[in-house]
């Protein structure tokens, strides 16, 4: 069921640049993997530390699996990326980048003690860029800019 949405000027627009932002991030994440012959998550996971280590290192360890998990990440945040970016299936692509977040967060949580071998950007406690990044895909959910600016407002508008 859609309802209207009564945003003012800067409200829609800021949550369409914050839409569009992490559509760009994801996408660009997607396409540098694509073009890289050599990507592979096998190191990132491996790396995995916390609760669900062992379900990331056992993906790591089978070769069927991981070239699965490579081909989804990567098509995966291509395509959120895109989604995002133009408005166009908007709920799913911020629902998968959730559970894409999620994992990734999963396999390397922000806890005390914890070291990994590739190199974060600074020192998190439980917050780390991923679990940011979830939640502002969470609010893009909540307030669907998509029903006014995006591919979505021509394909869903009963109007």
């Amino acid at each position: 069921m859609m309802r209207e949405t009564n945003y003012s000027g800067w409200q829609l627009w800021s949550l369409v640049i914050l839409r569009v932002a992490i559509g760009w991030h994801f996408m660009y994440e997607g396409i540098t993997k694509l073009l890289n012959p050599n990507w592979s998550s096998l190191g990132y996971l491996m790396d995995s530390k916390g609760l669900f280590e062992g379900m990331f290192h056992a993906m790591a360890g089978n070769a069927g699996v991981l070239n699965v998990m490579d081909f989804l990440n990567v098509w995966g945040l291509v395509l959120i990326g895109a989604g995002l970016i133009v408005g166009l299936f908007t709920r799913v692509a911020s629902i998968s980048g959730i559970l894409l977040l999620a994992f990734y967060y999963l396999s390397h949580p922000a806890i005390i003690g914890v070291s990994y071998a590739i190199p974060s950007e600074g020192s998190y406690l439980w917050i780390n860029k991923n679990l940011i990044e979830l939640i502002a895909l969470w609010v893009i959910v909540l307030f669907p800019t998509w029903k006014n600016i995006g591919m979505d407002r021509f394909l869903f508008n009963k109007k």
